[in-house]
Formats: structure tokens, sequence, C-alpha cells
């Protein structure tokens, strides 16, 4: 299949998972525990995930599969589909309207198409290796602001932020010593995608997984920014710390964010 006909059938899967969404949002439903404080599944995660791969076993019969709920199914081909059905689990189960569906498509382990998408605001970013970053057919592309004090940035906590994983408290607090305005949304894609889009100019996270992120690098990349690890090595999806910015305050971004004995 052309990248062009991967991420139509990953926009298939994204939006029939919307749908799911849409109609469970704000609604009674089951949801328990997995490991991690206030990490939580929902039926709905279960729902959208099998329907993900429903759609996309169809399209690509030979496909691996990486799923955030049901892991992976190997089959050994080069074309391997990223999964996470409900990213904002959290804010769906307390009613709060910010959460996403994230598909990416990779070959050998690179992203060469991916779509995120936000069923509510029916908003849904899309991008092509070597072709682009659209919201709903529009180009996108990264906010022009050129330096770290006229920024407005995004960020996470991992489930075991009371550990501080690679400092990520102390950092925080850097930034909020700046003076700086930070949001936290809940969904690492969506915070991706805003990148993207321009409305946000610089995004710091540790603890995420591949698939909290494929879609959405590639967006980021596609759209003119810039992504790397808190070291400012280049960017590998598995390894976990992320530092995606508009470009132009990428530099100072990875320095502000040094911490001692880091």
């Amino acid at each position: 299949m052309s990248k062009t006909d991967l991420l139509r059938s990953a926009i298939e899967a994204a939006h029939a998972a919307g749908e799911i969404l849409r109609s469970g949002f704000g609604t009674t439903f089951e949801r328990r525990s997995k490991e991690g404080l206030h990490n939580l599944v929902t039926e709905y995660d279960l729902r959208c995930e099998e329907k993900i791969i429903s759609i996309l076993r169809e399209a690509t019969p030979h496909a691996s599969i990486l799923a955030e709920e049901s892991g992976l199914s190997d089959t050994h081909d080069e074309l391997t589909w990223i999964i996470d059905p409900l990213d904002g689990t959290v804010n769906f189960a307390h009613g709060i309207p910010i959460f996403s569906v994230s598909i990416a498509a990779t070959i050998n382990g690179t992203p060469v198409c991916g779509v995120i998408y936000h069923p509510l605001l029916q908003e849904t970013f899309t991008a092509i290796d070597g072709e682009g970053a659209f919201l709903n057919g529009r180009r996108l592309s990264v906010s022009k602001t050129a330096t770290l004090d006229d920024s407005i940035l995004v960020t996470g906590f991992p489930y075991n932020v009371n550990e501080n994983p690679q400092h990520c408290i102390d950092q925080f607090s850097k930034v909020v010593g700046k003076g700086l305005p930070i949001r936290r949304l809940g969904s690492a894609a969506l915070d991706l995608a805003y990148i993207a889009a321009g409305r946000f100019d610089g995004y710091w996270e540790v603890s995420l997984h591949v698939w909290d992120m494929a879609a959405g690098v590639l967006l980021v990349r596609e759209a003119g920014g810039i992504v790397s690890h808190y070291d400012d090595r280049e960017f590998r999806i598995g390894l976990d710390s992320i530092v995606a910015t508009n470009g132009h305050i990428h530099q100072e971004l990875v320095e502000f964010l040094r911490v001692p004995n880091q």
C-alpha cells in the first residue's frame, strides 16, 4: 500500500474509534486501574482498540500491530501499526473533554504516516513522511516564536511523578520559576499535535510509551519543528524522554531543562 492508502485507513479507524468515544463520553461505564497511581483503563479504551485493529487488519492483514492495551501482535511484516485508542483516559473517565485517538504506521521502525483525532472537536491532524502535516486538510506550520521568554509551553507527568524520574519535578519547577506559561492537557498526542499546529511553542515529557508519540513526532517534524531527547540526541522512537519545539527555541529549551547532576 502507498503511504496515502495507509493514512486513509488510519483516518477511517481513528474516526470510527472517535464515534465510540463520543457516544461514551459523559456516561456511566466500567473502569479499572493499571500499574501506577491514577493509571486507568476503561471499557472504551478496549472497545476503541478492538475497532481500530479490525479496520487496520482488514486493510493490511499482514501488518504487525502494537497497541496500548493488547500489546504487540507480531507477524514479522516490515509494516507496524502503533495505536493509542484513547490518549487521555483519565480525562475521559472524569468527564474532561480533552482526549484523542493516535495511530501511526511505521516501516522498519520509521513513522511514515500518522493521525491524531480529537473526537469532540472533530479535529483530524494528519501527516505523511515528506509531504507535510495537516489539520482537517489545511497545511500546518509550527509557530514563529523566537525566544523561550516569549513561549507558551506544555508538558505532562508520568504516573510515578513522585519518584521524580529524570528530574521531571525539578524541570517543572525551573520553568515555573522563570514565569513562563505552561499548560498540562493530559494527552501527549494532543500536546504534539498542538506543537505542529503552532498552538504551543515547546513541549517536554519523560516516561512516554511509543504509542503516545509515534504519530505526534511525525506531525511536528512535518510541520517544520524539531524533536530530540533531553540531551539533544537525535530522537528515536522507543526512548522515553522527548523535547519537541518549533525549532527556533529548541536549543534554548534543551539547555534550560538541564538540572544539576543530570
